[in-house]
C-alpha cells in the first residue's frame, strides 16, 4: 500500500465529492484540508492518503490501487463510484490474467481529472476467505 498519492485536478471541489463518495464505503474521510490550490488529503482511519489540489496544468495518467479486505468492498465501492457520477471500465470480478486471485473493479472518475484515473483494488486474503 502506498503512504499517499497527490496530484492535480481541473475541478477541485467536483473531484473532491467523487472521491469521497466513491471511497466513503473503505471508511475514507477527510484527514486535512487547506485552500484549493493546497488541496484536501482523505484517508482511512489514518493510513495511506490520497490528495487533491486545483491546478490548470494537465496531469499525466495516473494508476491507482487501493487494497480492500473483501469483494463486498470492492463491489460497494463500484455501485457508490457510478451513483457519484463515475464511468464504468469494468464490473467488479476476477482478472486472473493479473493471478489467479486478483478481484478488481475498474472505475474512471466523472471529471475528477482530464484523461480519468483507473482505479483498481487487490482484496487481501483472509482465513477462509480467497481475494
Amino acid at each position: 500500500m502506498f503512504d499517499h498519492v497527490k496530484f492535480g485536478v481541473s475541478d477541485y471541489s467536483a473531484s473532491k465529492a467523487f472521491f469521497l463518495r466513491a471511497l466513503e464505503p473503505l471508511g475514507v474521510a477527510v484527514v486535512s484540508e487547506g485552500t484549493p490550490a493546497y488541496g484536501v488529503e482523505l484517508s482511512p482511519k489514518g493510513k495511506a492518503s490520497l490528495c487533491l489540489y486545483q491546478t490548470e496544468e494537465k496531469p499525466a495518467h495516473l494508476h491507482l490501487a487501493f487494497i480492500a479486505e473483501n469483494r463486498q468492498q470492492v463491489e460497494a465501492f463500484y455501485r457508490a463510484a457510478l451513483e457519484a457520477g463515475g464511468k464504468d471500465n469494468g464490473a467488479p470480478g476476477l482478472r486472473p490474467h493479473y493471478h489467479a486471485n486478483y478481484f478488481v473493479g475498474a472505475e474512471k472518475p466523472l471529471n475528477a481529472l482530464e484523461l480519468g484515473i483507473p482505479i483498481c483494488f487487490e482484496v487481501l486474503e483472509t482465513a477462509g476467505n480467497r481475494r
